[in-house]
């Protein structure tokens, strides 16, 4: 579509914006705060997510949705809050707070520097966007997408996504450093497709702030993010846009034969479709609205009624009508909600209670960072609930590592049933030099616990381990040293005396029970590799009952010699367990999104879609399906299932797929 169509019927002035849209009343304005109250602190601690638009260190505008679980945000003070991606941005950015269930949201602008926000601008917004996109409705019909031709708009899965989108938060800035995310809903999509490079996007009545045209008419560039109900993935658009009252574009958008007062016309210069993070872990379509939520137009009321500004007669009244009962204001404010948007031309339903669904991501902090050797450290990890697992098993360990969601499994080097969760970590890749950047305080996920690789007590445990192997024995050792009787025998290999991971723990522990502890330790710098003889020599000399267990972690030479040595020496297998330290990586699926239909015992048990840079088994959980799955990173081999149609990028030959690692070619359907 040609921008120089139509210059008439633009609007370039904040005269002809204020003539089309009006003027906010003063009481919009005056519920706005310079800082985060009580109420807001509280919103904040129940928000499984928000919209985050902000500008890069290049200065190219994004919007995306942050969080994943209640609480994502830490209060430092009211000026300032934290969160993941926080250091992506530099300069004035604006998050849009969204809870399951309810219609108002939350509004911070302020400015986004590395390692913190702070707070300029705070105020409550009002239901229509999400009412009336039927936000948390279940899902409808998906609308067949227009015709596309060349451009961002034409990419894999775009204009089907936006096709059945109608809600999207959106992010503009003006000249003077200030940012705005606001939330845009409708009926049917949200965002219009033109053509291949061009969008239309009504603006209905509303509070009259107009925030979004102000902005456009200082800085014409601006992002959104789009959500579909139901879906996982996040279509991300950028470009720049022109305010449009030309009725022969405004009328395809009418509602009833209304048409909207205005629309931004978009030409868009990247669109990308992606899954979410965030979208994902908040379960936000399968997620109950939070317990105990105070009332956010009561909060509303609140903040008008505190505002300085407001007083005398006005000041007095403000303070007598936030004292009315926040369910009387709710019922009064459905109503005219309801009727408002009916007058437009919605259908407006009612806001359902929606499913509770647990979370399998539990969060954590940061005790301590401890040196071990020179390249490994114990992460020590509390939460007000104990750890509970068996010695031996390991935690997926989840955190941002540069904008990026990362997932590692560790072994528990501590023993179970305690409030902190100890796991070791040797320097081998991007999460472990991550980790040394911790502090006491920071925050992270964590999976599990998770593994078949355990040990229990009531008998005599043979270990045999190397390097950062040595972690899952640690625990075992604390545990069974713990309780009485089992007596435990550990051979330990290591380069150097240096390298010797908890070798100063070892050495207590062995002087405190030197009767059930017994520890050889190779230095293979020294003494050369393990080989058969040699394990074979130091097994035969313990003095081992015959229900004595062995227990093999480290690297797969090492494990290969040592059953080799207890196969000579005619140790049953059923009496041998080995731990391995692989982990599968994720080939890349289709470009496009693709269904995924899920069956057991024959029987369908649902659906999902897979969005492009999203596994089978992420998109399976965020559905509510019931997928098998433990480590979610390809190592413990649980969330196996059979492929029955369909490509996946990752198979085995009897048509076994992993889930956590595998991302669909083609529409697929599963057997659990």
């Amino acid at each position: 579509m040609s921008w120089e169509n139509n210059a008439t019927a633009r609007l370039g002035t904040v005269a002809e914006v204020e003539a089309v849209v009006g003027r906010p009343a003063s009481m919009i304005m005056l519920k706005q705060l310079g800082a985060l109250d009580e109420g807001c602190v509280d919103l904040l601690a129940r928000s499984p997510i928000a919209g985050f638009g902000y500008r890069d260190a290049d200065g190219v505008s994004r919007t995306t949705f942050v969080g994943g679980t209640p609480g994502f945000v830490r209060v430092h003070s009211p000026a300032r809050i934290s969160f993941a991606l926080c250091e992506a941005a530099d300069g004035p950015a604006s998050l849009l707070f969204l809870l399951p269930g309810i219609g108002e949201t939350l509004r911070i602008n302020g400015v986004a520097r590395r390692g913190g926000f702070d707070v300029r601008e705070v105020y409550v917004h009002c239901a229509q966007a999400v009412l009336r996109s039927g936000l948390w409705q279940p899902p409808g019909a998906t609308p067949s997408a227009p015709e596309v031709g060349d451009g961002p708009l034409a990419l894999p899965g775009v204009a089907d996504f936006l096709a059945a989108s109608p809600f999207l938060v959106l992010s503009t800035w003006d000249s003077g450093g200030g940012s705005d995310t606001s939330p845009r809903g409708d009926q049917q999509a949200v965002a219009r497709i033109v053509d291949g490079r061009t969008l239309l996007i009504a603006d209905r009545r509303g509070n009259r702030r107009a925030d979004t045209l102000h902005n456009l008419l200082q800085d014409d560039r601006l992002s959104f993010a789009a959500l579909v109900p139901g879906r996982t993935g996040v279509l991300h658009v950028r470009g720049r846009a022109v305010i449009t009252v030309d009725p022969g574009l405004l009328e395809p958008l009418s509602l009833r034969g209304m048409p909207p007062h205005a629309a931004l016309l978009v030409d868009v210069e990247d669109a990308e479709l992606s899954a979410n993070d965030a979208v994902t872990r908040a379960r936000l379509w399968t997620s109950a609205a939070p317990a105990g939520m105070p009332d956010l137009m009561a909060l509303a009321g609140r903040h008008l009624a505190a505002n300085p500004a407001n007083s005398g007669l006005r000041g007095f009244l403000l303070k007598i009508a936030s004292r009315v009962p926040a369910r009387w204001m709710r019922a009064a404010m459905n109503v005219a909600y309801r009727s408002g948007l009916r007058k437009e031309g919605y259908e407006v339903a009612e806001l359902p209670p929606l499913a509770a669904a647990e979370d399998p991501l539990r969060e954590v902090r940061v005790a301590e960072v401890r040196q071990e050797t020179a390249s490994a450290v114990t992460l020590v990890l509390e939460d007000d609930r104990p750890f509970d697992f068996r010695p031996g098993q390991f935690f997926t360990l989840v955190a941002d590592v540069g904008g990026v969601r990362v997932r590692r499994p560790y072994s528990a080097s501590s023993a179970p049933g305690s409030s902190r969760l100890e796991v070791t970590i040797k320097e081998v890749g991007r999460f472990s030099r991550h980790v040394r950047t911790l502090v006491a305080g920071d925050r992270l996920f964590v999976r599990g616990p998770s593994g078949a690789f355990h040990a229990e007590p009531g008998h005599e445990v043979v270990l045999l381990a190397a390097g950062s192997g040595m972690t899952p024995m640690m625990s075992i050792i604390r545990t069974l040293l713990a309780g009485p009787g089992d007596r435990v025998f550990l051979l330990y290999s290591n380069r150097t005396a240096e390298d010797t991971i908890f070798a100063a723990d070892l050495a207590r522990l062995t002087e405190r029970h030197p009767d059930r502890l017994g520890v050889t330790h190779v230095l293979t710098a020294r003494d050369g590799r393990l080989d058969v003889p040699r394990v074979r020599t130091w097994a035969a000399g313990l003095p081992l009952s015959s229900t004595a267990r062995f227990y093999l972690c480290g690297p797969e030479p090492l494990m290969d010699t040592a059953r080799q040595a207890l196969d000579e020496l005619g140790v049953p297998r059923d009496r041998v367990h080995a731990e391995s330290y692989t982990s599968a990586s994720t080939e890349a699926g289709s470009p496009a999104p693709q269904r995924m239909l899920v069956q057991r015992d024959g029987q369908p048990a649902g659906a999902a879609v897979v969005e492009p840079g999203q596994t089978l088994l992420d998109a399976g959980l965020a559905a509510g399906l019931p997928m098998p799955y433990s480590c979610t990173v390809g190592s413990c081999q649980e969330c196996v299932v059979k492929l029955l149609a369909g490509k996946v990028s990752r198979q085995e030959e009897d048509g076994r797929v992993l889930t956590c690692t595998s991302a669909p070619l083609t529409d697929v359907t599963l057997e659990l």
